[in-house]
């Protein structure tokens, strides 16, 4: 009779439970497709931070957030929150000819801007690029990393030369060394080589752009580069910025090292090891010159929130970046407008549709925010400014979940996440991932980077539990061929290109599915009291515990 009783008692708590929890919402496919289709349109043109693009994207997303019936989560501006944060940005672009010129010795030969070199507009405040004969050194991997025992720069002083950095870290190749083997670190994005050659007083950096390595082909670093740059607004813009940054063929580098009779290959094995020690490519100099123009203008995060029936001061944050390049170099059809279908007006597309489910549902007990971010293409600066200047305070901000180029395509048996990094929020997304028949797979291509390449980074290096959800590859129709497949030809012939636009035969059904997934992690952290931590070997655990005292 007992054991009856408590069953009968279990159920009935599981009842009741049942009536206070939201049902799952279903998310419908076609609205996820009309979102993506409207934002990626030739008139917002290529949602360029700073453009008219621009201004038709915020306008979009707060009339989407409005009528879903959220309120809004921006900038205080007269004792009311606004739908938008300000976001004051550097920006910097070439004005005229890119002049450059290698000289061997025996020739001089002119480089075209975005062929053999694509160079970035100075982020220094230089007005003007302007040097001669600027002799060339190469310094391998460009890392200094004292807990690693390493230091490629062996005294080597920079002052006045341009310096010649492989791109990743220099386990890639071989797979096992002093950084983790193929998961690429920090010191292997080209954000840090660029901040490294800085500090260190270098006149310019050459990265030696190789597909594998990179993850990307010429086609996307020639259109990341060589149209306009933003940055934060720095005090010493000097110290984070060398006046010349650029990449530069691997063929052509190949070649300039043999002209200085050096061996490339041989180099770059070289570079492999902790014992490497710079190397001039003798009788190689360039010489530069091309104007800058430098503004400080306003871009403009978008922030919609609802707020928690208990908690308020406590936070779960949905994110994604809302701008794409902008209108840049047209590609071979004549096609200047890069659309940013999948990246990331998919991104977008999931977050309108969260907000409308949670809108629709029961207050949370915490309060949930929905944030639009800026300038993610010129460095996850949108994201940046709001962790430094966050509207709702980090420490008391429980977790963020980040959408970012998001399959447009069928549902996926897996999921996976941005980088390989441990806690908690992977343990319960894992966790409820199950219910939907789904498993996790760990980021196929952990040399990519991927972990420092989307807008969770700036919350997890402040300690904020973060996540950038990526969709599977393992399709219920087709299996991981399809899905490999799909993955592979949106990197080779659309990422970061014309190319990237909606299409008509997109289902969304596999993003319509996940999102339900994305929508009960959120939840059950919103209607929750815990805190989910960093693992204890993560790098920013530390970080987080500084503030645990705020969260009790």
């Amino acid at each position: 009779m007992k054991k009856v009783l408590l069953v009968t008692l279990l159920a009935a708590a599981f009842a009741a439970q049942a009536q206070n929890t939201p049902a799952a919402p279903q998310f419908d496919a076609q609205r996820l497709s009309q979102h993506v289709k409207v934002l990626s349109s030739d008139a917002f043109e290529g949602r360029g931070p700073n453009t008219a693009g621009e201004t038709r994207t915020v306008e979009y997303l707060v009339e989407q957030f409005k009528a879903a019936g959220l309120q809004p989560g921006g900038d205080v501006v007269n004792g009311k929150r606004a739908w938008t944060q300000d976001v004051p940005l550097g920006r910097f672009e070439i004005k005229g000819p890119v002049k450059l010129t290698l000289n061997d010795g025996k020739k001089r030969e002119t480089f075209t801007q975005g062929e053999q070199i694509a160079v970035r507009a100075a982020m220094n405040g230089a007005k003007v690029v302007d040097f001669k004969n600027a002799p060339l050194v190469f310094v391998g991997y460009g890392t200094t990393a004292p807990e690693r025992n390493w230091d490629d720069f062996k005294g080597v002083d920079l002052k006045g030369k341009l310096a010649v950095v492989l791109i990743n870290d220099a386990d890639f190749e071989t797979g096992n060394g002093e950084f983790g083997g193929k998961a690429m670190t920090y010191y292997g994005r080209w954000t840090y080589k660029y901040e490294e050659m800085a500090r260190r007083g270098a006149l310019g950096t050459l990265i030696v752009h190789e597909t594998a390595p990179a993850s990307y082909g010429w086609a996307t670093v020639k259109n990341s580069n060589t149209n306009v740059m933003y940055d934060i607004v720095r005090k010493a813009p000097r110290e984070a910025h060398a006046p010349m940054e650029a990449w530069i063929q691997r063929d052509v580098t190949v070649d300039l090292f043999k002209r200085a009779g050096l061996d490339f290959e041989a180099l770059k094995k070289q570079a492999q090891g902790r014992d490497f020690k710079p190397v001039p490519l003798k009788g190689i100099t360039l010489s530069a010159h091309y104007a800058v123009d430098a503004q400080v203008i306003k871009s403009k995060n978008v922030a919609a929130r609802i707020e928690g029936s208990k908690r308020p001061d406590e936070t779960v944050i949905y994110s994604g970046h809302w701008d794409h390049l902008g209108v840049g170099l047209p590609d071979a059809k004549g096609d200047k407008i890069y659309n940013g279908a999948v990246d990331n007006a998919t991104g977008m597309a999931a977050l309108l549709e969260l907000a409308r489910a949670y809108a629709k549902a029961p207050a949370p007990q915490r309060s949930v925010a929905f944030l639009a971010v800026t300038a993610e293409e010129k460095g996850l600066l949108g994201s940046e400014y709001y962790a430094a200047n966050p509207l709702y305070p980090l420490e008391k901000t429980v977790g963020v979940i980040n959408m970012d180029a998001l399959s447009p395509y069928g549902p996926a048996r897996d999921f996976t996440i941005s980088g390989s990094a441990k806690l908690d929020l992977l343990d319960q997304l894992v966790a409820k991932a199950k219910g939907y028949g789904m498993t996790y797979a760990p980021d196929p291509k952990p040399e990519a980077g991927h972990f420092f390449r989307s807008d969770h980074f700036p919350f997890a290096k402040r300690g904020v539990p973060a996540i950038s959800f990526g969709s599977g590859e393992d399709l219920v129709d087709g299996g991981k061929a399809a899905g490999t497949k799909h993955e592979e030809t949106y990197v080779t012939d659309h990422y970061h290109q014309p190319s990237d636009e909606w299409s008509a035969q997109w289902p969304f059904t596999g993003m319509a599915r996940d999102l339900g997934l994305l929508y009960g992690l959120g939840r059950d952290l919103a209607d929750g009291t815990s805190w989910p931590n960093w693992a204890k070997d993560a790098e920013f655990r530390t970080v987080r515990e500084q503030t645990a005292a705020q969260r009790k």
